[in-house]
C-alpha cells in the first residue's frame, strides 16, 4: 500500500495526538518525547520504562522507511523501499507450529481485532552501529503466545519469514539461506516488551519496514526483529537462526545489544544515529537494562554474545 505524502503524520502532529491519548494505560508511549516515559502494563501489573532519554526523539518517517537492512530485497539500504512495491502482504495468515495445544493458521485481520493495538517508542540499534527511534504500533508478542497455549516443554520460539522470490528479487540471490529464521528465548518472548509490530508512525508497516507483521525486540540487534512473519514455531531446543549459521564467527543466537562485546570487524561502543552528525555512546541492552537484564544474570554476556 502507497502511503501519500499528505498522509504522513508528522512528527509534530505525532507527538500532539500522544499528548492527547496519554491517560490509556494500554500506551506505552510517554505524552511527550524526548521525556523519560513510563507506563502501566495490564498484562503484568509492572512499571515499564521507555527509558528515553532527554537526547532521543524520533526519526522522521523519511528515515524510517528509506534507510533499511531487509535483504529480502536487496543489500543497499535504499533497496528495500526501492524493490519492495510488488510484495503483496494482504490477505496474510501466520502459522503456529511445534509445541501447542492450538496449533493452525491465524489470521491477521482477526488478531489485530482480538488485541488492542498500543504504542510503543523503542530505540532501534543495527548490529552495524547505526541507531533510530521508532514509533511502532502492535501488541505485546506474550498475547499470542497466551492464546495458542504451549506446552510445558516449549522454551524457544522460532520465527520464520514468508518466502516469494517473485515478489521478492533478493531471495533470487544467495545473499542468505532463504526463508530468514529467527528464535527467541521463552522468556523474552513473554517479555511485555517484545512485540508483533503490526504499523508505525501511525500507519500500517510498509513493505521496506516488514510488512505486515514484524518482531521487535528493542534490547537486542536489529536482525532478531524478522520481517513479514508467517510461522511462528515452539520448540524445545534452542533453534536455528540465520545470522549465526551463515557467518558463527560474527553473529550469535542471543545478540543482545552489548557496548563492551565488539564485533568481529568494529567497536559497538558508539553508534551512528541516523540523522545525527555525531556519534553517541552506546547503552547497554541498548537502554533497557534495568528491564530485561535479570533474564541474563547467570550468563556469561561476552560468551553468549
Amino acid at each position: 500500500m502507497k502511503i501519500l505524502s499528505s498522509e504522513i503524520t508528522s512528527y509534530k502532529f505525532y507527538i500532539n495526538r500522544r499528548n492527547f491519548i496519554k491517560s490509556s494505560t494500554a500506551s506505552m508511549v510517554a505524552s511527550l518525547i524526548p521525556l523519560n516515559s513510563h507506563a502501566f502494563h495490564k498484562d503484568t501489573n509492572i512499571n515499564i520504562s521507555n527509558q528515553l532519554d532527554k537526547n532521543d526523539k524520533l526519526n522522521t518517517y523519511e528515515e524510517i522507511t528509506t534507510y533499511n537492512n531487509f535483504y529480502e530485497f536487496g543489500t543497499a539500504k535504499s533497496d528495500p523501499s526501492n524493490y519492495s512495491k510488488q510484495f503483496k502482504p494482504r490477505p496474510w495468515s501466520i502459522s503456529i507450529e511445534g509445541l501447542v495445544e492450538k496449533p493452525g493458521l491465524i489470521d491477521l485481520e482477526d488478531l489485530i481485532k482480538e488485541f488492542t493495538v498500543e504504542d510503543r517508542i523503542y530505540r532501534l540499534r543495527c548490529v552495524e552501529a547505526w541507531s533510530m527511534v521508532i514509533p511502532w504500533q502492535g501488541f505485546s508478542l506474550n498475547r499470542l503466545i497466551k492464546k495458542v497455549e504451549p506446552k510445558s516443554d516449549a522454551r524457544y520460539i522460532q520465527f520464520v519469514t514468508v518466502f516469494r522470490p517473485d515478489e521478492m528479487p533478493g531471495q533470487k540471490r544467495r545473499i542468505l539461506p532463504w526463508p530468514y529464521v529467527e528464535g527467541l528465548r521463552m522468556d523474552e518472548a513473554m517479555h511485555p516488551l517484545t512485540i508483533l509490530s503490526t504499523g508505525m508512525y501511525g500507519h500500517e508497516l510498509l513493505n521496506q519496514n516488514g510488512a505486515p507483521l514484524r518482531l521487535v525486540v528493542p534490547w537486542k540487534y536489529g536482525f532478531k526483529s524478522i520481517k513479514s512473519i508467517v510461522a511462528i514455531r515452539f520448540v524445545k531446543d534452542q533453534p536455528t537462526t540465520t545470522w549465526p549459521v551463515t557467518n558463527p564467527s560474527e553473529y550469535a543466537f542471543y545478540s543482545n545489544v552489548n557496548p563492551e562485546v565488539d564485533h568481529r570487524r568494529w567497536s559497538q561502543a558508539s553508534e551512528r544515529r541516523i540523522g545525527e552528525f555525531k556519534r553517541r555512546s552506546t547503552l547497554m541492552f541498548n537502554g533497557y537494562e534495568e528491564e530485561v537484564s535479570y533474564m541474563y544474570k547467570n550468563m556469561d554476556l561476552k560468551k553468549f554474545f
